[in-house]
């Protein structure tokens, strides 16, 4: 009797949407994405139904007029979204591995189920990398590729939406002077400064939104960490005490993950991947990047998701399986000038600088 096989095509393409599928689930940065204007890190598959090298986000701004009230007229008196357009382009990245027809042989190991943990865990690792790269740069240049000028332009034009230490009052204009005001005991990550921190992103022009809850209806902004200064937060006497009813008031905020530190309408998350910046504080100290983002912090455009392909090389005594994408990630920037491209701004971000200091 004849019996029936799934085609070897969908074989692979029910591979291909199961590798996707946890890809998304299990990225360090799953519960920001979101494909909405509500989203961190906002997706869109625009290009994997049209062709194109890049995709074009509508940032929306938070109406802050106060209408009309009493029968007043609001024809001729709407309030402008003041919105602006971001342009991210794409770019293909892949990997593989490749094993020999010998070592088949005597492993009995299938090269799909084989490669598939290493390569989901290199497109992970690769996504995270690029995600914190992108929260870092400054108008589209990695932070430490960045020149001096570079860096003190990015400072000046994001006056309203950057904190340096626990004070308002490090800004310089100059930004490796604004890391160095930076010192050990006055400036770490506390409850105080992440408050600050709220109170920049909602005084900023125009304001950084906060991500609304799906679940309660709440407002929230999230901030990434990392580990040396999610220390110096967490050991905060004021942030200890009130963790003690967080973990079963947030447990059904898809937002909130368990490790995270909630506080004053922000929920702090531990980035151990995030780099330091060795050396630029007072006497020398590491300092270290902190990003209170809202809405639309960062676009991830896609025009081919992840995908594998196999391939068969010398008269078939080798195989290969490699997996490949598409898409971009980039930080929302816009122009605050006359033009869209005018004096860029971060979106949706307030960019903290706090001590990082080595454990003793």
């Amino acid at each position: 009797m004849a019996e029936s096989t799934a085609a070897t095509g969908l074989t692979v393409q029910q591979w291909d949407d199961k590798f996707f599928v946890e890809h998304v689930q299990q990225n360090r940065f799953a519960s920001e994405m979101g494909t909405s204007e509500n989203a961190i890190i906002q997706v869109k598959q625009d290009l994997t139904q049209k062709k194109g090298d890049s995709i074009t986000y509508a940032l929306v701004n938070r109406l802050t007029g106060n209408g009309v009230a009493n029968g007043a007229t609001l024809e001729g008196n709407e309030e402008d979204m003041e919105s602006r357009s971001f342009k991210l382009t794409i770019g293909e990245r892949a990997n593989g591995v490749r094993v020999t027809d010998w070592e088949n042989q005597i492993s009995a190991i299938d090269l799909r189920k084989a490669g598939k943990m290493t390569l989901k865990t290199w497109a992970m690792e690769n996504t995270r990398d690029r995600i914190i790269q992108a929260l870092g740069s400054i108008n589209g240049v990695a932070y430490g590729s960045a020149s001096a000028a570079q860096k003190n332009a990015w400072t000046v034009d994001n006056v309203d939406r950057v904190l340096f230490g626990s004070a308002v009052g490090n800004y310089s204009a100059t930004h490796a002077t604004a890391l160095a005001a930076i010192d050990a005991t006055d400036d770490k990550l506390t409850a105080s400064a992440a408050s600050l921190m709220k109170r920049i992103a909602r005084s900023a022009n125009p304001k950084i939104r906060p991500v609304m809850s799906e679940s309660s209806g709440r407002f929230y902004y999230t901030a990434y960490v990392p580990s040396l200064v999610f220390r110096d937060l967490k050991d905060d006497p004021v942030v200890k005490n009130a963790q003690r009813d967080v973990s079963l008031r947030m447990q059904n905020e898809k937002l909130f993950k368990g490790g995270d530190i909630e506080w004053d309408g922000i929920i702090f998350k531990e980035i151990e991947d995030i780099p330091v910046v060795a050396g630029a504080g007072a006497a020398s100290i590491d300092v270290a990047p902190v990003y209170l983002c809202g809405a639309q912090a960062l676009g991830y455009g896609i025009a081919k998701r992840w995908k594998s392909a196999e391939e068969v090389f010398d008269y078939g005594r080798k195989k290969g399986v490699a997996i490949m994408e598409m898409g971009g990630i980039e930080k929302m920037i816009f122009g605050s000038g006359s033009g869209d491209t005018d004096d860029l701004k971060d979106h949706g971000i307030v960019t903290g600088f706090f001590a990082a200091v080595p454990d003793a």
